[in-house]
C-alpha cells in the first residue's frame, strides 16, 4: 500500500468520522426533553451574581 492510497482511506474516514459526530450532536440537540435544560443554560449570562 502506498501513501497516495493510504492517503484516500484516511480522508475517507475522517469525513465519515466527522459526519457521524455531527449526527451524534445535532440528534443530542434536538433529543426530546433538551429544551428546558438549553433555556437554562441560555440564562447564565444573565443571573445575579452576589459577591
Amino acid at each position: 500500500m502506498d501513501m497516495a492510497r493510504l492517503h484516500e482511506i484516511l480522508s475517507t474516514v475522517w469525513v465519515l468520522w466527522f459526519v457521524l459526530l455531527f449526527a451524534g450532536i445535532l440528534a443530542w440537540v434536538l433529543r426530546p426533553g433538551s429544551r428546558e435544560a438549553a433555556r437554562q443554560h441560555a440564562e447564565i449570562p444573565f443571573r445575579d451574581h452576589v459577591n
